[in-house]
């Protein structure tokens, strides 16, 4: 029998749902550093069963963010120097593929949107406010990311840069934070006039710019998840 072909909306799993609400609260420390993490629990705060709440947990494991001990329940993974080193080099590199395959396909549209996020993001500085920051860096480089339409890059992206957003929350505080406004500046003049080996090296320079030392994150837990 032929498959018939239907046409359904497009709707995200209730799966990926989970698993960016438990990312989202590990990030911002809501889930703080060696916290047990019962899926039943869990699955109470977020209103749904244990079954999407595991899957996310081992997808998590995956990014680096959380951690299985023998014998214990699932706890969120510390985070340390080694670790971000290593989500580092990875996406680094991926942000420094997805400039060069954007230049040349940018529009005066993307970069204005680009020069509007890093304006949130200096304003987010001067302010202090580390999760608008936050959210402003990620929509200035999600720009090239979008553009370059390289689907691999932005599966990696996605996978291993959550770990590089909890050292970078403690980082847009900070002098090296400031700096990082600059280059956004210098990243979208080199976009605009098509150097793409210049703009491609000071991509991933910014990616690689992050630095964090060994001591433990500061406890921004709550009683809920957000």
């Amino acid at each position: 029998m032929p498959v018939p072909q239907v046409t359904l909306a497009p709707r995200p799993l209730l799966r990926d749902e989970v698993f960016e609400r438990l990312r989202d609260a590990i990030v911002d420390g809501t889930l703080a550093p060696d916290e047990q993490l019962r899926d039943t629990e869990l699955a109470t705060w977020l209103g749904v069963s244990r079954t999407p709440v595991r899957e996310a947990l081992l997808e998590l494991g995956r990014s680096g963010l959380v951690r299985s001990l023998p014998g214990r329940s699932t706890v969120v993974a510390a985070l340390d120097a080694a670790s971000v080193r290593d989500a580092q080099t990875v996406v680094a590199a991926m942000h420094r593929l997805a400039v060069e395959g954007s230049i040349g396909q940018l529009t005066e549209d993307d970069l204005q949107r680009m020069r509007a996020a890093n304006d949130r993001f200096d304003a987010a500085q001067r302010r202090g406010d580390a999760d608008a920051a936050l959210a402003a860096d990620q929509d200035f480089h999600a720009v090239a990311v979008d553009v370059c339409g390289n689907a691999a890059v932005r599966s990696v992206i996605a996978q291993y840069e959550p770990v590089l957003h909890r050292a970078e929350r403690l980082r847009f505080g900070s002098h090296e934070g400031r700096a990082s406004v600059h280059r956004h500046v210098q990243l979208i003049e080199l976009c605009r006039i098509g150097d793409v080996a210049g703009a491609a090296a000071l991509a991933e320079q910014t990616w690689r710019s992050l630095s964090v030392d060994d001591s433990p994150a500061p406890d921004h837990r709550t009683e809920d998840l957000p």
